[in-house]
This record gives structure tokens, C-alpha cells and sequence, in this order.
């Protein structure tokens, strides 16, 4: 393993980087003999993402790269492999992380490439919504590439399984889902299909808090203000958050995101909450919205969780890997880049001028939301500190799991965890 302080040391590389997007610019990739190889690390691993990937590859493999893919399932055993890996001294060309604070470290100990150059080259900033510039943003500086836009508050629901039990629609209120809930019960199916994992069982608590209330939502996240435990908003969401328990089947702990989505696909279960890269699962096992399933976000469809994927391209002084990293960096936000691999992934695409008429029904709902500021909020991950949302997925999945802990317990232990981090 390399000496970390010998590569702390090692010269800035963005006048480096800077003329590697100078070189390609006037050669053309195809005119490159040695081909820049990019070797990238990411967890995209399930049928969908495996072939939004691959839209990424190969489109690379068209400008005149070599794409050398690095999959590690799980994205939390992904990014350890990734930090320990750059910080040894032997970096990948690129790897991913999520919008947010993910990356802080790497960019605190000088490991990252700066950006800026390729961000001027692309004109990042005329079409990359504003919260996604300061999340991939340090000092002022990109320190990494949004290369998409992921809506995090879905309900993705079975047509099958409602047609089943005469739901004609997905729920718009909470009476009207337990309702529905009921019926699914009753019927011998599944009514929620969870992953049973603390970031997804995070992810059902924000979907129901921000339905419950936006105020405390923002109260909760961006304010991280303990005294929100006390508010109606938050106690009303505890509570529904706590009731959805006893619809979850035994099968649920330690299960993945995409096996859940399965058991909707296969008429097994009623409703999944999961970010849209779910839809992905549905399109790579041939179902349409509408058709064979319902996507509605959150519980009215009028607030948007955003957040997404970024790349981060490791300080390095190899004039070949500089090559690769300038390549990836313009291929990834190209626009037909940005129409193939958002259709396959799920997601939205962060560009403004994609046709929006190419995707399914599902995305122009997201679509229409992303377009008002006023109907979006910041994913968790990008405005609290990477401890915090530890603490605050051990709260979650605790009571989640305790089916014998009330809502009153879980929501003073959520406020002590806010005041911890004060």
C-alpha cells in the first residue's frame, strides 16, 4: 500500500485534467491509438441496473474508450471498497457514490480531481438543478458528476394484487390505504413488501413523514431540529410508520431492495415504497405502468424526494488514467448518454433538453414535480451529516423491528438522537 501522505502530496492534477478534455476536444477519441481504459467502481448489480450500466459502458465504448467494470453488490460494502482503495493508493478511474456527503473525506484529504474543468467544458451548470450543484460542489469546486435524478418516495403498487382484492386505485389518504391493506391481508398476500435493511426502512419512514407533513419533513432533515418529535406531523407519521408493522411478512428481515420489487412483479405482494430505480426491476421483467403496475409518489403525488448518482474521479498523475477520467466525464452527461441510461435506470435524467416525451408514464410524473422547486425536497443523505443518518437509521430500523416498542418510545428516541448531533 502506498504512503497516504505521499499521495497527499502528489501535484494538483486539474491543469493535468484540464488538458486531457483539451486533447480530445481536438483529436477526437477514435483518433486516440492507445485507448483511454476506465476502469469503474459501482453497485449496480440487479437486472435493472445492470442494464442502465451498460448503456453507460457502451457508450463510452463508442467515443473510444475501454470500459473495465468494477460491480461490488451492496452499496455500503461498495463505498468501503472504494475509500479503501483510493486512500491505498490504488484508485479506480471512477467510482460511485450518491449526492450528499458521502465523499466529504476523500475531498478533505485532497483525493479527488477537481472537476471544474469538465463542469465548464459541459456547461454543467445551465442544466443541473440547483441542490444537485451544491451537493456535488466542495468550496466552490465540482468534485463530482450527477449523472442522474432519483424521485426516493415511491409507491410502486401491483395491479394484479389490487385488481385481486377490488382496489380499484392506489390509496390517496391513510384510511383508505390500511383499508387496502386489509384487503391484500385478507386475500393471503403480502400487503407491504419490505426490504428489511435499515437505509430502506429509512426510506419508508421519510416517504411517510413528508406525506404526513412537509413542515415536518424539512423540521426533521434540513432544520434537524429535536423539538419536531413534539409536532402533530411527526407523531401522526410515527404512528402510521408503527401500524404498517404488522403488514410486513416474516420474510422481510435482511431482504434486498429488488427482491421485494419481485414479489410485486410476481403478484405476491401489494405495495412497495423504494426510490424509482425500482422501476428498472419492472422494465427489465417486461411490465408497464398502468398495465401491470401503479407508481404514484409519496401518498397524493405532490412531493418529490430528490437525490441521485454521482461519479468521483480519484487524484491521480497517470497521463493515461487523466485521459479515461476526461472521456468518462463528457460521455456520462451527454444527452443521448443521459435518454438511454435514465429509461433503463428508472431515474430521471439531470439535463433539461432530454426528451422528456421518451419516457413512461412513471417518469413524466417525477418529471413534472422536478420541474418546481416547491414540490421537491432534498433527499436525507444530502443535508445531514453521514453520522447522523446512522444514528437516525438505528432509531428507525429498531423500532421497525421491536414490534413491542410504541411510537411514543420511538419518537423521544429519534429527538435524542437530534440532540446528540447538535
Amino acid at each position: 500500500m502506498k504512503n497516504l501522505k505521499a499521495i497527499l502530496q502528489r501535484a494538483p492534477a486539474r491543469t493535468m485534467l484540464a488538458g486531457a478534455l483539451a486533447a480530445l476536444a481536438l483529436a477526437g477519441p477514435a483518433a486516440a491509438q492507445d485507448k483511454p481504459k476506465a476502469e469503474v467502481m459501482h453497485w449496480w448489480t440487479s437486472g435493472g441496473e445492470a442494464a442502465a450500466l451498460k448503456v453507460f459502458a457502451d457508450q463510452y465504448t463508442k467515443a473510444g474508450g475501454v470500459w473495465v467494470d468494477a460491480a461490488i453488490a451492496g452499496g455500503e460494502q461498495a463505498r468501503a471498497a472504494m475509500v479503501n482503495r483510493i486512500v491505498g493508493g490504488n484508485p479506480p478511474t471512477a467510482a460511485q457514490f450518491n449526492t450528499g456527503k458521502q465523499f466529504d473525506d476523500l475531498v478533505g484529504q485532497n483525493l479527488l480531481n477537481p472537476l471544474d474543468q469538465a463542469a465548464e467544458a459541459g456547461q454543467w451548470k445551465s442544466f443541473l438543478p440547483p441542490a444537485f450543484i451544491e451537493a456535488a460542489s466542495r468550496d466552490g469546486h465540482f468534485y463530482a458528476e450527477p449523472v442522474n435524478v432519483h424521485g426516493q418516495n415511491w409507491a410502486f403498487y401491483s395491479k394484479e394484487v389490487l385488481d385481486k382484492v377490488g382496489v380499484s386505485a392506489p390509496p390517496t389518504n391513510w384510511d383508505e390505504f390500511f383499508a387496502a391493506m386489509d384487503k391484500i391481508k385478507a386475500a393471503g398476500l403480502i400487503p407491504i413488501a419490505q426490504g428489511g435493511q435499515p437505509w430502506q426502512e429509512h426510506i419508508t419512514f421519510a416517504t411517510v413523514l413528508l406525506a404526513t407533513s412537509k413542515e415536518a419533513y424539512e423540521q426533521t432533515y434540513v432544520k434537524q431540529d429535536p423539538a419536531v418529535v413534539s409536532t402533530p406531523g411527526f407523531k401522526q407519521a410515527a404512528d402510521v410508520f408503527g401500524k404498517m408493522r404488522s403488514y410486513v411478512d416474516p420474510g422481510s428481515p435482511g431482504r434486498n431492495w429488488n427482491d421485494a420489487t419481485a414479489l410485486l412483479i410476481t403478484g405476491k405482494a401489494g405495495v412497495q415504497f423504494m426510490g424509482d430505480w425500482a422501476k428498472g426491476e419492472f422494465k427489465a421483467a417486461g411490465k408497464q405502468p398502468d398495465k401491470d403496475y401503479y407508481c404514484q409518489v409519496g401518498l397524493k403525488g405532490d412531493q418529490l424526494i430528490i437525490g441521485g448518482d454521482v461519479f468521483v474521479f480519484p487524484k491521480t498523475s497517470d497521463e493515461g488514467q487523466l485521459k479515461a477520467q476526461a472521456l468518462l466525464a463528457s460521455t456520462l452527461l451527454a444527452p443521448d448518454t443521459q435518454l438511454l441510461f435514465n429509461i433503463q435506470k428508472g431515474s430521471m435524467p439531470v439535463r433539461k433538453d432530454v426528451d422528456a416525451t421518451k419516457f413512461d408514464a412513471c417518469a413524466q410524473k417525477g418529471m413534472k414535480l422536478l420541474a418546481d422547486p416547491a414540490h421537491q425536497v432534498a433527499v436525507v443523505d444530502m443535508v445531514i451529516a453521514a453520522d447522523l443518518k446512522g444514528a437516525l437509521d438505528d432509531v428507525v430500523t429498531k423500532f421497525w423491528n421491536d414490534k413491542g416498542e410504541t411510537a411514543e418510545t420511538f419518537t423521544t428516541q429519534f429527538g435524542e438522537a437530534l440532540k446528540a448531533a447538535k
